[in-house]
């Protein structure tokens, strides 16, 4: 294992935002083990990969980094397959290899590789959560809502505080009003990625996030 190669990947998981690398998670969920992916830090998840995929972990995670768009630090670090996300100004005249490859011929007839089949779904862009979905998640968050609707939501207390007073003794259909709201805001973005990201962080019944998780198939 290379020095190098830890050190690059833990610079990769230290750009991304505290959203983009819970997606980045998610994304793992079928090719990790949920037990050691779900509470894993940064350093822990460079350990993972490095462990589970000897020699592809870089490329695995170049993969990863398409799906949610985060292309500049496949250019920054020089990953497996940079030259495929540059813009065609940024070759050189003769159609070469790009400058920030850094790699010339050898790596002309190399092809990136990416996630097994199993995850190929996840590239596409996920579809906007349904009511229907929303009460089932509603059905599993209990009665700590409130917390999860403020801490992590980023919804205003006072909204969670008119949803109770509208929803008197329902903690179900407050937890799903809350949804709504957060739904509403998210617009064409209030997809299943997206919400698990925002919930992982918090302390909630595991249940909560293998329901989204499932969600991806649909």
């Amino acid at each position: 294992m290379s020095r190098g190669e830890r050190e690059t990947l833990l610079a990769l998981q230290q750009a991304l935002t505290e959203e983009q690398f819970q997606t980045l998670k998610y994304l793992l969920e079928e090719r990790l083990p949920l037990a050691q992916l779900r509470p894993a830090t940064r350093p822990d998840l460079c350990s993972l990969l490095l462990q589970r995929f000897p020699g592809q972990a870089l490329r695995i995670t170049a993969d990863l980094l398409r799906q949610i768009h985060r292309h500049d630090l496949i250019r920054l670090h020089q990953l497996p397959g940079a030259e495929e996300n540059e813009d065609p100004g940024e070759k050189g005249e003769a159609g070469g290899p790009s400058a920030l490859s850094g790699r010339g011929e050898e790596d002309a007839g190399r092809q990136p590789v990416s996630l097994p089949a199993a995850s190929s779904p996840l590239s596409l862009r996920p579809r906007r959560l349904t009511e229907k979905d929303l009460i089932q998640v509603a059905q599993k968050l209990g009665k700590e809502w409130q917390e999860v609707g403020i801490g992590c939501l980023g919804l205003e207390r006072s909204r969670l505080d008119q949803i109770r007073e509208d929803n008197p003794r329902n903690v179900v259909m407050q937890s799903f009003e809350m949804l709504r709201e957060w739904r509403r805001r998210e617009k064409q973005e209030a997809t299943a990625p997206r919400l698990y990201a925002c919930l992982a962080p918090a302390s909630l019944d595991p249940e909560v996030l293998d329901l989204l998780q499932s969600f991806q198939g649909d």
